[in-house]
């Protein structure tokens, strides 16, 4: 039988989701909890996708089979009393044997937080920065990302992808008090995009580039002529939509 798990985590203390050689990850501790609960030690993990180093999620998908029924709440419980205190499990569910998490994704949700005002309690969950930026002329630049298909100029270089390509359905940007929160979701996302995207509007909400130059930027397919990459404790993955999950 296949199942999902629900979770959600802080990633300040993993070196991303994805299990690698002497470095600590979520999916590495979460396999490891999930074998000792089930008493089953080959059980294997497989995610919705990957974040890198120190990026949170407050939602993330997996999924793992196993061979006998799972009472959800015991095993949810169980779990959470089992995992370090950075790492929720908030549900397991039943699904088709040939449901995956990753492929069957249709829609991922990325939040940036940037905080304006110094806040110690936000520090690690926020990138703050007291510039002012010119919300209006980011968000008038982010809508040309829902124009364009291959985002190129916001990959991480040397990445082993088929294609660049992804369909954006919505990015933009929020004041909430003393943040600025920016919002995009897609079918797909590149290594580091997300964090580069925010980056060159940044630059927008700066004034040292225009929407014009941004267009420029994202057909030259070049990440060079792009802006830096933010830092990635103020990334959230935070929604992935499945056909056949309604939460």
């Amino acid at each position: 039988m296949r199942f999902f798990i629900q979770l959600s985590y802080n990633g300040t203390n993993y070196h991303g989701w994805q299990i690698q050689p002497n470095a600590s990850s979520v999916q590495e501790t979460l396999t490891k909890a999930l074998s000792v609960v089930l008493n089953q030690k080959d059980i294997s993990i497989m995610g919705a996708g990957r974040t890198d180093t120190g990026v949170h999620a407050s939602q993330m998908f997996a999924h793992f089979d196993y061979e006998n029924p799972i009472d959800s709440k015991t095993i949810v419980h169980k779990l959470n009393s089992f995992l370090p205190k950075d790492i929720a499990v908030s549900d397991i569910i039943l699904v088709d044997e040939n449901a995956h998490a990753r492929f069957d994704a249709k829609q991922r949700t990325y939040e940036y937080k940037i905080n304006l005002n110094k806040n110690v309690f936000l520090d690690e969950l926020s990138w703050y920065y007291n510039k002012e930026l010119n919300i209006d002329a980011m968000n008038d630049a982010a809508k040309l990302l829902i124009e364009f298909i291959d985002f190129q100029c916001f990959s991480k270089v040397h990445t082993d992808v088929n294609t660049f390509n992804c369909k954006i359905s919505q990015a933009f940007w929020k004041k909430e008090n003393d943040a600025l929160i920016f919002t995009i979701s897609a079918d797909r996302f590149l290594r580091n995009m997300v964090r580069s995207i925010v980056g060159t509007l940044v630059y927008v909400g700066l004034g040292k580039i225009s929407k014009a130059d941004f267009k420029i930027i994202i057909e030259s397919k070049d990440r060079k002529k792009a802006g830096f990459s933010v830092p990635a404790h103020g990334l959230y993955l935070t929604e992935i939509k499945y056909d056949y999950i309604k939460l």
